[in-house]
Protein backbone atom coordinates (compact mmCIF):
# COMPACT_ATOMS: atom_id res chain seq x y z
CA UNK A 1 0.00 0.00 0.00
CA UNK A 2 2.94 2.30 0.47
CA UNK A 3 3.99 1.75 -2.61
CA UNK A 4 0.45 2.62 -4.30
CA UNK A 5 0.69 5.72 -1.81
CA UNK A 6 3.71 7.03 -3.21
CA UNK A 7 3.11 6.71 -7.39
CA UNK A 8 -0.47 8.44 -6.12
CA UNK A 9 1.39 11.05 -4.30
CA UNK A 10 4.01 11.38 -6.89
CA UNK A 11 1.48 12.00 -9.99
CA UNK A 12 -0.87 14.46 -7.71
CA UNK A 13 1.87 16.78 -7.08
CA UNK A 14 3.23 16.58 -11.20
CA UNK A 15 0.43 17.11 -12.38
CA UNK A 16 -1.28 19.68 -9.75
CA UNK A 17 1.68 22.17 -10.67
CA UNK A 18 1.39 22.20 -14.69
CA UNK A 19 0.08 24.90 -16.47
CA UNK A 20 -2.83 23.02 -18.10
CA UNK A 21 -4.23 21.89 -15.21
CA UNK A 22 -4.48 25.35 -13.23
CA UNK A 23 -5.83 26.48 -16.86
CA UNK A 24 -8.27 24.09 -16.74
CA UNK A 25 -9.25 24.07 -13.08
CA UNK A 26 -10.58 28.00 -13.98
CA UNK A 27 -11.46 27.54 -17.84
CA UNK A 28 -13.16 24.22 -17.50
CA UNK A 29 -16.31 26.22 -15.28
CA UNK A 30 -16.06 29.21 -17.93
CA UNK A 31 -16.38 26.65 -20.52
CA UNK A 32 -19.72 24.76 -18.78
CA UNK A 33 -21.25 28.10 -18.25
CA UNK A 34 -20.73 29.57 -21.90
CA UNK A 35 -22.26 26.28 -23.06
CA UNK A 36 -25.15 26.47 -20.22
CA UNK A 37 -26.29 30.27 -21.01
CA UNK A 38 -24.44 31.71 -23.94
CA UNK A 39 -27.07 30.46 -26.52
CA UNK A 40 -29.77 31.80 -23.91
CA UNK A 41 -28.26 34.98 -23.99
CA UNK A 42 -27.23 35.47 -27.58
CA UNK A 43 -31.11 34.07 -28.19
CA UNK A 44 -32.86 37.25 -25.81
CA UNK A 45 -30.12 39.46 -26.91
CA UNK A 46 -32.07 42.20 -28.93
CA UNK A 47 -31.42 43.48 -32.57
CA UNK A 48 -29.54 46.63 -32.81
CA UNK A 49 -31.48 48.44 -35.70
CA UNK A 50 -34.58 48.63 -37.07
CA UNK A 51 -35.09 45.24 -39.66
CA UNK A 52 -36.93 46.27 -43.11
CA UNK A 53 -39.82 43.61 -43.54
CA UNK A 54 -41.49 43.48 -46.89
CA UNK A 55 -45.66 42.27 -46.80
CA UNK A 56 -47.12 41.05 -50.61
CA UNK A 57 -50.97 41.45 -48.95
CA UNK A 58 -53.07 40.16 -51.62
CA UNK A 59 -55.81 39.85 -49.03
CA UNK A 60 -55.56 43.52 -48.81
CA UNK A 61 -57.08 43.04 -45.16
CA UNK A 62 -54.11 42.45 -42.94
CA UNK A 63 -50.26 44.19 -43.78
CA UNK A 64 -52.25 47.79 -42.18
CA UNK A 65 -53.10 45.97 -39.07
CA UNK A 66 -49.67 43.68 -39.30
CA UNK A 67 -48.09 46.86 -39.05
CA UNK A 68 -49.81 48.39 -36.29
CA UNK A 69 -49.84 45.61 -34.18
CA UNK A 70 -45.90 44.75 -34.80
CA UNK A 71 -45.15 48.74 -34.31
CA UNK A 72 -46.88 48.07 -30.56
CA UNK A 73 -45.57 44.95 -29.69
CA UNK A 74 -41.48 45.08 -30.87
CA UNK A 75 -39.35 48.13 -29.79
CA UNK A 76 -35.96 48.44 -29.64
CA UNK A 77 -33.89 49.49 -26.18
CA UNK A 78 -33.68 53.04 -27.28
CA UNK A 79 -37.44 52.99 -27.94
CA UNK A 80 -37.31 52.86 -31.60
CA UNK A 81 -39.89 50.33 -33.87
CA UNK A 82 -38.07 46.61 -34.29
CA UNK A 83 -39.47 46.47 -37.67
CA UNK A 84 -40.32 48.78 -40.33
CA UNK A 85 -43.11 47.30 -42.56
CA UNK A 86 -42.95 48.15 -46.16
CA UNK A 87 -45.51 47.06 -48.76
CA UNK A 88 -45.31 45.82 -51.78
CA UNK A 89 -47.31 46.88 -54.49
CA UNK A 90 -45.44 47.01 -57.81
CA UNK A 91 -46.33 44.76 -60.54
CA UNK A 92 -49.57 43.35 -61.44
CA UNK A 93 -49.34 39.37 -60.41
CA UNK A 94 -48.34 37.55 -56.97
CA UNK A 95 -45.09 36.41 -59.39
CA UNK A 96 -44.33 39.66 -60.26
CA UNK A 97 -44.34 41.02 -57.09
CA UNK A 98 -42.31 37.70 -55.84
CA UNK A 99 -39.65 38.79 -58.43
CA UNK A 100 -39.90 42.11 -57.06
CA UNK A 101 -39.26 40.79 -53.14
CA UNK A 102 -36.48 38.92 -54.45
CA UNK A 103 -34.31 41.47 -56.11
CA UNK A 104 -34.98 43.46 -52.70
CA UNK A 105 -33.67 40.80 -50.96
CA UNK A 106 -30.55 40.92 -53.11
CA UNK A 107 -29.54 44.17 -52.55
CA UNK A 108 -30.51 44.56 -49.15
CA UNK A 109 -33.01 46.98 -49.56
CA UNK A 110 -35.09 44.49 -46.53
CA UNK A 111 -34.14 41.50 -44.70
CA UNK A 112 -36.77 39.44 -45.89
CA UNK A 113 -40.59 39.11 -47.38
CA UNK A 114 -44.54 37.54 -46.10
CA UNK A 115 -46.40 36.39 -48.56
CA UNK A 116 -49.87 36.35 -47.72
CA UNK A 117 -52.21 35.13 -50.21
CA UNK A 118 -55.80 35.95 -50.43
CA UNK A 119 -56.74 32.56 -49.10
CA UNK A 120 -55.23 32.91 -46.15
CA UNK A 121 -58.19 33.43 -43.78
CA UNK A 122 -59.45 29.93 -45.24
CA UNK A 123 -56.29 28.12 -45.18
CA UNK A 124 -53.67 29.96 -42.79
CA UNK A 125 -50.86 29.26 -44.98
CA UNK A 126 -48.73 32.28 -45.42
CA UNK A 127 -44.66 32.42 -46.80
CA UNK A 128 -41.54 33.55 -45.70
CA UNK A 129 -38.71 34.59 -47.86
CA UNK A 130 -35.47 35.76 -47.26
CA UNK A 131 -31.83 35.24 -47.47
CA UNK A 132 -31.23 33.71 -43.79
CA UNK A 133 -34.63 31.58 -43.15
CA UNK A 134 -32.98 30.93 -40.00
CA UNK A 135 -33.99 34.34 -38.00
CA UNK A 136 -36.57 32.22 -35.98
CA UNK A 137 -37.63 35.05 -33.85
CA UNK A 138 -38.94 37.27 -37.11
CA UNK A 139 -40.92 34.08 -38.44
CA UNK A 140 -42.19 33.19 -35.20
CA UNK A 141 -43.37 37.24 -33.93
CA UNK A 142 -44.74 37.73 -37.69
CA UNK A 143 -46.60 34.32 -37.70
CA UNK A 144 -48.16 34.61 -34.43
CA UNK A 145 -49.30 38.52 -34.97
CA UNK A 146 -50.58 37.49 -38.44
CA UNK A 147 -52.58 34.38 -36.40
CA UNK A 148 -54.12 36.95 -34.10
CA UNK A 149 -55.42 39.19 -37.40
CA UNK A 150 -57.18 36.34 -38.91
CA UNK A 151 -58.11 34.52 -35.92
CA UNK A 152 -60.17 37.92 -35.24
CA UNK A 153 -61.46 38.48 -38.78
CA UNK A 154 -63.15 34.59 -38.49
CA UNK A 155 -64.46 35.88 -34.97
CA UNK A 156 -66.21 38.92 -36.75
CA UNK A 157 -67.26 37.10 -39.79
CA UNK A 158 -69.36 34.52 -37.22
CA UNK A 159 -70.41 37.40 -34.93
CA UNK A 160 -68.44 37.00 -32.34
CA UNK A 161 -66.50 39.90 -30.59
CA UNK A 162 -62.73 39.56 -30.64
CA UNK A 163 -62.27 41.97 -27.54
CA UNK A 164 -64.57 39.32 -25.29
CA UNK A 165 -62.54 36.53 -27.08
CA UNK A 166 -59.41 37.71 -26.48
CA UNK A 167 -60.18 38.56 -22.95
CA UNK A 168 -61.65 34.56 -22.79
CA UNK A 169 -58.35 33.41 -23.99
CA UNK A 170 -56.63 34.75 -21.31
CA UNK A 171 -53.03 33.17 -21.52
CA UNK A 172 -52.21 30.75 -18.31
CA UNK A 173 -49.18 30.77 -16.20
CA UNK A 174 -48.55 27.21 -14.95
CA UNK A 175 -46.10 26.81 -11.65
CA UNK A 176 -44.29 23.75 -11.26
CA UNK A 177 -44.88 22.38 -7.81
CA UNK A 178 -42.60 19.17 -6.99
CA UNK A 179 -44.16 17.35 -4.78
CA UNK A 180 -41.90 14.55 -2.98
CA UNK A 181 -42.53 10.92 -2.05
CA UNK A 182 -43.37 11.87 1.46
CA UNK A 183 -45.74 14.08 0.30
CA UNK A 184 -44.23 17.15 0.46
CA UNK A 185 -44.91 20.44 -1.61
CA UNK A 186 -41.59 22.22 -2.94
CA UNK A 187 -41.80 24.82 -6.13
CA UNK A 188 -39.53 23.61 -8.95
CA UNK A 189 -38.82 25.56 -11.99
CA UNK A 190 -37.35 23.94 -15.40
CA UNK A 191 -34.32 26.07 -14.32
CA UNK A 192 -33.70 23.86 -11.05
CA UNK A 193 -34.71 21.18 -12.22
CA UNK A 194 -32.19 20.27 -15.03
CA UNK A 195 -29.14 21.89 -13.81
CA UNK A 196 -28.96 20.04 -10.61
CA UNK A 197 -28.66 17.25 -12.90
CA UNK A 198 -26.82 18.28 -15.72
CA UNK A 199 -24.27 20.15 -13.92
CA UNK A 200 -23.00 17.36 -12.40
CA UNK A 201 -22.96 14.80 -15.32
CA UNK A 202 -20.89 18.03 -17.16
CA UNK A 203 -19.07 18.03 -14.05
CA UNK A 204 -18.30 14.31 -14.57
CA UNK A 205 -17.20 14.07 -18.29
CA UNK A 206 -15.32 17.29 -18.30
CA UNK A 207 -13.57 15.45 -15.07
CA UNK A 208 -13.22 12.19 -17.41
CA UNK A 209 -12.01 14.00 -20.11
CA UNK A 210 -9.56 15.83 -18.53
CA UNK A 211 -7.68 13.29 -16.41
CA UNK A 212 -8.37 10.43 -18.05
CA UNK A 213 -6.33 11.49 -21.15
CA UNK A 214 -3.62 13.00 -18.68
CA UNK A 215 -3.63 9.38 -16.94
CA UNK A 216 -3.28 7.71 -20.47
CA UNK A 217 -0.79 10.40 -21.82
CA UNK A 218 1.33 9.60 -18.95
CA UNK A 219 1.78 5.87 -19.40
CA UNK A 220 2.23 6.34 -23.15
CA UNK A 221 5.22 8.96 -22.51
CA UNK A 222 6.32 6.64 -19.45
CA UNK A 223 6.59 3.92 -22.12
CA UNK A 224 7.99 5.55 -25.24
CA UNK A 225 10.79 7.08 -23.28
CA UNK A 226 11.64 3.45 -21.29
CA UNK A 227 10.60 5.08 -17.63
CA UNK A 228 8.09 2.43 -17.39
CA UNK A 229 11.16 -0.30 -17.10
CA UNK A 230 12.32 1.53 -14.56
CA UNK A 231 9.21 2.17 -12.20
CA UNK A 232 8.14 -1.70 -12.69
CA UNK A 233 11.39 -2.56 -11.17
CA UNK A 234 10.53 -0.93 -8.10
CA UNK A 235 7.16 -1.53 -7.82
CA UNK A 236 4.13 -3.95 -9.13
CA UNK A 237 2.02 -3.16 -12.25
CA UNK A 238 -0.91 -3.55 -10.08
CA UNK A 239 0.86 -0.81 -7.45
CA UNK A 240 1.68 1.50 -10.63
CA UNK A 241 -1.65 1.28 -12.40
CA UNK A 242 -3.74 1.71 -8.75
CA UNK A 243 -1.25 4.58 -7.45
CA UNK A 244 -1.94 6.74 -10.52
CA UNK A 245 -5.38 6.12 -10.46
CA UNK A 246 -5.89 7.09 -7.12
CA UNK A 247 -3.19 10.28 -7.68
CA UNK A 248 -5.52 11.40 -10.61
CA UNK A 249 -9.12 10.98 -9.07
CA UNK A 250 -7.39 13.26 -6.33
CA UNK A 251 -6.67 15.75 -8.53
CA UNK A 252 -10.56 15.37 -10.01
CA UNK A 253 -11.46 15.92 -5.91
CA UNK A 254 -9.76 19.03 -6.33
CA UNK A 255 -11.30 20.23 -9.36
CA UNK A 256 -14.96 19.17 -8.11
CA UNK A 257 -14.47 20.60 -4.92
CA UNK A 258 -13.50 24.00 -5.95
CA UNK A 259 -16.15 23.74 -8.97
CA UNK A 260 -18.70 22.94 -6.04
CA UNK A 261 -17.46 25.99 -4.10
CA UNK A 262 -17.90 28.46 -6.92
CA UNK A 263 -21.28 26.88 -8.30
CA UNK A 264 -22.54 27.32 -4.65
CA UNK A 265 -21.43 31.17 -4.13
CA UNK A 266 -22.82 32.38 -7.35
CA UNK A 267 -25.99 30.54 -6.34
CA UNK A 268 -26.18 31.95 -3.25
CA UNK A 269 -24.89 35.62 -4.51
CA UNK A 270 -27.64 35.59 -7.30
CA UNK A 271 -30.21 34.06 -4.74
CA UNK A 272 -30.73 31.04 -7.61
CA UNK A 273 -31.14 27.47 -6.31
CA UNK A 274 -29.62 25.75 -8.70
CA UNK A 275 -28.71 22.54 -6.45
CA UNK A 276 -31.07 20.36 -4.60
CA UNK A 277 -29.14 19.51 -1.59
CA UNK A 278 -31.18 16.72 -0.20
CA UNK A 279 -29.80 14.60 -3.49
CA UNK A 280 -26.55 16.50 -3.69
CA UNK A 281 -24.72 13.59 -1.16
CA UNK A 282 -26.37 10.41 -3.30
CA UNK A 283 -25.16 12.20 -6.64
CA UNK A 284 -21.46 12.42 -5.38
CA UNK A 285 -21.65 8.46 -4.93
CA UNK A 286 -22.67 8.08 -8.30
CA UNK A 287 -19.87 10.47 -9.37
CA UNK A 288 -17.43 9.01 -7.48
CA UNK A 289 -17.75 5.45 -8.72
CA UNK A 290 -18.66 6.70 -12.04
CA UNK A 291 -15.11 8.28 -11.98
CA UNK A 292 -13.52 4.86 -10.67
CA UNK A 293 -15.59 2.47 -13.44
CA UNK A 294 -14.10 4.96 -16.76
CA UNK A 295 -10.68 5.54 -15.12
CA UNK A 296 -10.33 2.19 -15.55
CA UNK A 297 -11.72 1.21 -18.82
CA UNK A 298 -9.14 4.43 -19.84
CA UNK A 299 -6.33 2.27 -18.66
CA UNK A 300 -7.76 -0.80 -20.36
CA UNK A 301 -8.50 1.19 -23.23
CA UNK A 302 -5.11 3.46 -23.61
CA UNK A 303 -2.44 0.89 -21.64
CA UNK A 304 -1.97 -1.06 -24.82
CA UNK A 305 -1.45 2.18 -27.27
CA UNK A 306 2.12 2.68 -28.34
CA UNK A 307 1.71 6.38 -29.18
CA UNK A 308 0.02 9.44 -27.92
CA UNK A 309 -1.95 9.42 -31.67
CA UNK A 310 -3.26 5.73 -30.40
CA UNK A 311 -4.06 7.27 -27.09
CA UNK A 312 -6.50 9.54 -28.31
CA UNK A 313 -7.87 7.71 -30.79
CA UNK A 314 -9.14 5.13 -28.02
CA UNK A 315 -10.01 7.30 -25.82
CA UNK A 316 -11.96 8.99 -27.83
CA UNK A 317 -14.59 5.95 -28.84
CA UNK A 318 -14.94 6.00 -24.52
CA UNK A 319 -15.74 9.43 -24.64
CA UNK A 320 -18.59 8.78 -26.60
CA UNK A 321 -20.05 6.44 -23.81
CA UNK A 322 -20.18 9.99 -21.60
CA UNK A 323 -21.97 11.76 -25.02
CA UNK A 324 -24.80 9.32 -24.98
CA UNK A 325 -26.40 10.18 -21.68
CA UNK A 326 -26.12 13.94 -22.66
CA UNK A 327 -27.71 13.88 -25.76
CA UNK A 328 -30.79 11.53 -23.99
CA UNK A 329 -30.75 14.23 -21.40
CA UNK A 330 -34.40 15.87 -22.65
CA UNK A 331 -36.49 12.57 -23.18
CA UNK A 332 -35.07 11.15 -19.81
CA UNK A 333 -36.42 14.26 -17.98
CA UNK A 334 -39.82 14.50 -19.51
CA UNK A 335 -40.34 10.08 -18.37
CA UNK A 336 -37.91 9.17 -15.85
CA UNK A 337 -39.63 6.65 -14.67
CA UNK A 338 -40.30 4.68 -18.17
CA UNK A 339 -39.17 0.99 -18.63
CA UNK A 340 -36.46 2.39 -21.49
CA UNK A 341 -35.10 4.48 -18.67
CA UNK A 342 -34.95 2.27 -16.13
CA UNK A 343 -33.36 -0.40 -18.17
CA UNK A 344 -31.01 1.94 -19.78
CA UNK A 345 -30.08 2.71 -15.33
CA UNK A 346 -28.47 -0.52 -14.88
CA UNK A 347 -25.62 -0.24 -17.86
CA UNK A 348 -22.94 0.15 -15.86
CA UNK A 349 -21.22 2.61 -18.28
CA UNK A 350 -24.73 4.81 -17.89
CA UNK A 351 -26.12 3.96 -14.46
CA UNK A 352 -24.03 7.32 -13.08
CA UNK A 353 -25.38 9.87 -15.62
CA UNK A 354 -28.79 8.40 -15.90
CA UNK A 355 -29.50 7.45 -12.28
CA UNK A 356 -28.37 11.60 -11.63
CA UNK A 357 -30.75 12.82 -14.38
CA UNK A 358 -33.36 11.17 -12.78
CA UNK A 359 -33.54 12.05 -9.59
CA UNK A 360 -34.46 15.62 -9.50
CA UNK A 361 -37.40 15.02 -11.22
CA UNK A 362 -38.55 11.38 -10.17
CA UNK A 363 -37.06 10.11 -7.43
CA UNK A 364 -36.07 6.21 -8.04
CA UNK A 365 -37.20 3.89 -5.40
CA UNK A 366 -34.99 2.38 -3.00
CA UNK A 367 -34.35 -0.95 -4.27
CA UNK A 368 -32.91 0.65 -7.76
CA UNK A 369 -30.20 3.06 -5.58
CA UNK A 370 -28.98 0.07 -3.96
CA UNK A 371 -28.84 -2.61 -7.18
CA UNK A 372 -27.36 0.39 -8.95
CA UNK A 373 -25.04 1.30 -6.16
CA UNK A 374 -24.02 -2.25 -6.12
CA UNK A 375 -23.62 -2.79 -9.79
CA UNK A 376 -21.21 0.06 -9.86
CA UNK A 377 -19.02 -1.31 -7.29
CA UNK A 378 -19.01 -4.86 -8.73
CA UNK A 379 -18.76 -3.11 -12.34
CA UNK A 380 -15.40 -0.75 -10.73
CA UNK A 381 -13.79 -4.13 -9.31
CA UNK A 382 -14.45 -6.13 -12.51
CA UNK A 383 -12.91 -3.74 -14.56
CA UNK A 384 -10.04 -2.94 -12.28
CA UNK A 385 -9.19 -6.69 -12.39
CA UNK A 386 -9.78 -6.05 -16.05
CA UNK A 387 -7.18 -3.58 -16.39
CA UNK A 388 -4.66 -4.79 -13.93
CA UNK A 389 -4.36 -7.74 -16.67
CA UNK A 390 -4.02 -5.65 -19.75
CA UNK A 391 -1.82 -3.01 -17.91
CA UNK A 392 0.36 -5.59 -16.41
CA UNK A 393 1.87 -7.10 -19.68
CA UNK A 394 0.59 -3.74 -21.96
CA UNK A 395 3.08 -1.53 -20.49
CA UNK A 396 5.90 -3.74 -21.95
CA UNK A 397 4.39 -4.20 -25.10
CA UNK A 398 6.37 -1.83 -27.71
CA UNK A 399 6.00 -0.99 -31.60
CA UNK A 400 3.01 -2.86 -32.23
CA UNK A 401 -0.73 -2.67 -31.02
CA UNK A 402 -2.07 -6.18 -29.42
CA UNK A 403 -4.70 -7.76 -31.20
CA UNK A 404 -8.05 -9.14 -29.66
CA UNK A 405 -6.85 -12.60 -29.40
CA UNK A 406 -3.85 -11.90 -27.53
CA UNK A 407 -5.83 -9.19 -25.16
CA UNK A 408 -7.90 -12.20 -24.27
CA UNK A 409 -4.71 -13.83 -23.82
CA UNK A 410 -3.62 -11.71 -21.13
CA UNK A 411 -6.48 -11.83 -19.40
CA UNK A 412 -7.00 -15.36 -19.19
CA UNK A 413 -3.00 -15.79 -17.78
CA UNK A 414 -1.83 -16.03 -13.74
Amino acid sequence: MNKKLAVAKWEFMEKIKTKAFLISLILTPIIMVAFGVLPSLLAMKPDESSVVIGIIDESRAIATSLAQKVDEKYRLPDGQPNYMIRELFDGTSADELKTLGNRMIANDEIEGYFYIPATVFDSGMVEYRAENVGNFRTQERFSRTIEEIVIEWRAKKEGYDPLLLRRLMANIDVRSIKVTGEGEEKESGFLETFFSAYVIIMMLMFLVLTSGQLLIRSVVEEKSNRLIEVLISSCSARDLMVGKIIGLSGLGIVQVTLWAVIAFVISAKFNASIFQLDIFLIALIYFFLGYLLYAAIFVAAGSPATTEQEAQQLTGYVTLLLVFPIVLAMPVMQNPDSTLVKVLSFIPVLTPAFMVMRMPIQMPELWEFLATIALLIVSVLGMMWVAGKIFRTAILVYGKRPTISELIRWLRAA
